[in-house]
């Protein structure tokens, strides 16, 4: 039990770091386009990139390297998190998944209403639908660190949940939603990577670099095969090993302890530097309130807390589920607040929706807006929350 709070607290520490390094370059990337640098920022994003052995050739802007590539290094991150959690952590029992799984699905279905209700007039931005069901991660735990022992431990692991069934979430919807046509023939060759990794696991092999080889295939095959990229980083990561001689670290254990820090400080800066450009010459208020920026804005900061408050409290009140120890329901609250930080899923999927036309700079500025009112109204009432046992009531056990 001591081995797995320290795993948690290292990983808050870790996040809470990574949430601030996100929180300057997306000031940098909001600079950058709105400033004398604006030529340049566009110009390097815009730069087509080719890469290719023979008569074979992958051509793209710089802007989809990120969006694609780099990307798809964070999902298989994500998978293995996701991998470790439900084989031996806080989704291994029904018992302890029940409330994250409940609150999280809340947490995707009402923003994903909410705007729907405020687009249906403008059926060109119905496509977006998704992009206020995502949690970032990074930014929420983050938060959430920062608030120190205010913050019960119980709370941070919920969380933890939450975002991470958010995430599987988040792949689900990209592989149903937003893949064009398929190629038969690429899914074919992906599927065949995936089971001779499939068959490397059962032959218990430990080494990463058979798995990262077929990695690569895989995005190859998945990126012609019309279904995006990222998610073979996903399939891939479900095949790494689990398990491990008596006193040897497992592969996966491994794999995550190393990409953690590429991930957090490299990455997800790269992609926020990339996708967090707003650009605010002419900006008025009507911009706020035109339906694709109001409906993200009201999804993340109005439907995110509804949804993970309401589901949670049936959860409980039915007894399906039981709050954590020490939590109240005023720190669900402030949980569901801080589920509203979209920012760098939000992005991702709003450029799976939208591509890089002039429509991003709408999504940017409601992912923006929604994640940073969600941010600090979750933080507020976080901060103000009480622990459910008084100091005084401690000593006196």
């Amino acid at each position: 039990m001591d081995k797995a709070l320290s795993r948690v607290q290292a990983f808050m520490k870790l996040e809470a770091s990574a949430g601030l390094v996100l929180m300057g370059v997306a000031l940098l990337a909001m600079l950058a386009a709105n400033t004398g640098l604006a030529p340049l920022y566009d110009g390097v994003l815009g730069t087509n990139v080719r890469i290719g052995v023979g008569g074979f050739e992958i051509s793209k802007p710089a802007f989809l390297w990120i969006n694609d590539g780099l990307m798809a290094i964070f999902f298989f991150l994500v998978g293995l998190e996701i991998k470790r959690e439900v084989l031996n952590g806080e989704l291994s029992s029904f018992d302890k998944a029940i409330l994250p799984i409940v609150a999280a699905i809340g947490g995707m279905a009402v923003p994903g209403l909410v705007f729907v209700f405020l687009n249906w007039g403008t059926p060109e931005n119905l496509n977006g639908w998704a992009v206020p069901t995502a949690t970032d991660i990074a930014f929420a735990l983050g938060i959430l660190a920062l608030l120190g022992t205010r913050a019960p431990l119980a709370l941070k692991v919920f969380l933890l949940a939450v975002a991470i069934i958010d995430d599987l979430g988040a792949i689900v919807i990209i592989a149903v939603f937003y893949t064009s046509e398929l190629s038969t023939n690429a899914l074919t060759l992906s599927m065949l990577g995936f089971a001779l990794a499939v068959a490397l696991n059962r032959l218990r092999v430990r080494s990463a670099a058979p798995y990262v080889l077929i990695g690569i295939f895989m995005w190859v095959c998945v990126l012609k095969s019309g279904v995006h990229a990222t998610l073979a980083g996903v399939l891939i990561a479900m095949t790494i090993p689990m398990k491990a001689p008596y006193h040897e670290k497992t592969l996966l254990h491994r794999m995550e302890k190393g990409l953690h820090y590429w991930v957090a400080f490299l990455i997800l800066p790269v992609f926020a530097f990339a996708n967090a450009g707003v650009k605010l010459t002419g900006l008025t208020l009507a911009d706020f309130t035109q339906p694709l920026t109001l409906g993200i804005i009201a999804g993340l900061f109005v439907g995110k807390q509804m949804g993970v408050m309401l589901f949670s409290f049936v959860a409980v009140k039915s007894g399906v589920a039981k709050l954590p120890e020490g939590v109240t329901w005023r720190h669900i609250y402030g949980v569901a607040c801080l589920t509203g930080v979209g920012f760098t899923m939000s992005l991702f999927i709003g450029s799976l929706a939208f591509g890089a036309d002039e429509t991003m700079n709408a999504v940017r500025l409601g992912v923006i807006s929604g994640s940073i009112l969600s941010g600090i109204l979750g933080f507020v009432v976080l901060r103000s929350a009480a622990p459910r046992t008084a100091p005084a009531a401690v000593a006196a056990e």
